[in-house]
């Protein structure tokens, strides 16, 4: 073997290195934001459901089983999208084209955030709410807190399945559509962090 293929090989080795580094250190890190929201929205959840009137409760419920149902349809989109139409409206200086291909170049770990930390958090908390409501019912109308709790854990199950399968099947015809709008809103936000920094 030549020492230029040495080398090169040397090379490659140490960028895999790098990279199971890098994977190690986002694993970990998304682990710690997973844990972080599911605690902020199990507790905000425990807290506030149990002391606001029960038609506010089912709405809470509905909006947490809404955040799951978007972000599983978001996640679904990046990994779909074409790249290539993003560094096209990029170059054209598109608002939101040059996040939308940073987005797509870190795909896996964006759909790793929307689908497994927002969605399966979302659903856990769903499930937490779905409880405490359950419970409101029965304990409201005198009716049995087993059956009342089996129907309502159903009712949001079958919500939240059947949500996720029409909107993954809408984000995989839709993908660059949808990463487009997401990248443009989510650019909002970037331009107010430019803002704050710009005035110190």
């Amino acid at each position: 073997m030549k020492d230029s293929e040495i080398t090169n090989l040397k090379k490659q080795i140490k960028k895999r290195k790098n990279k199971k580094t890098n994977d190690y250190r986002w694993i970990i890190r998304i682990s710690v934001i997973s844990f972080i929201i599911s605690i902020v929205f199990s507790t905000s959840s425990e807290l506030l459901i149990p002391n606001v009137p029960l038609f506010v409760g089912i709405i809470l419920l509905i909006v947490f089983i809404s955040i799951g149902i978007l972000f599983d349809m978001i996640g679904m989109s990046v990994a779909s999208a074409n790249e290539k139409v993003f560094h096209s409206m990029n170059s054209r200086k598109v608002k939101g084209a040059d996040i939308a291909v940073n987005f797509k170049k870190n795909a896996s770990k964006v759909s790793t955030f929307c689908n497994d930390v927002i969605g399966d958090v979302s659903g856990i908390v769903s499930g937490s709410v779905g409880v405490i409501i359950s419970s409101s019912i029965a304990n409201k109308f005198n009716f049995s807190l087993i059956v009342t709790t089996l129907v309502v854990t159903g009712i949001i199950s079958a919500i939240t399945i059947g949500g996720k399968a029409i909107f993954k099947s809408y984000a995989i015809n839709k993908s660059d559509l949808i990463l487009y709008e997401f990248s443009k809103f989510v650019s909002n936000f970037y331009r107010l962090n430019n803002n704050k920094k710009a005035k110190k």
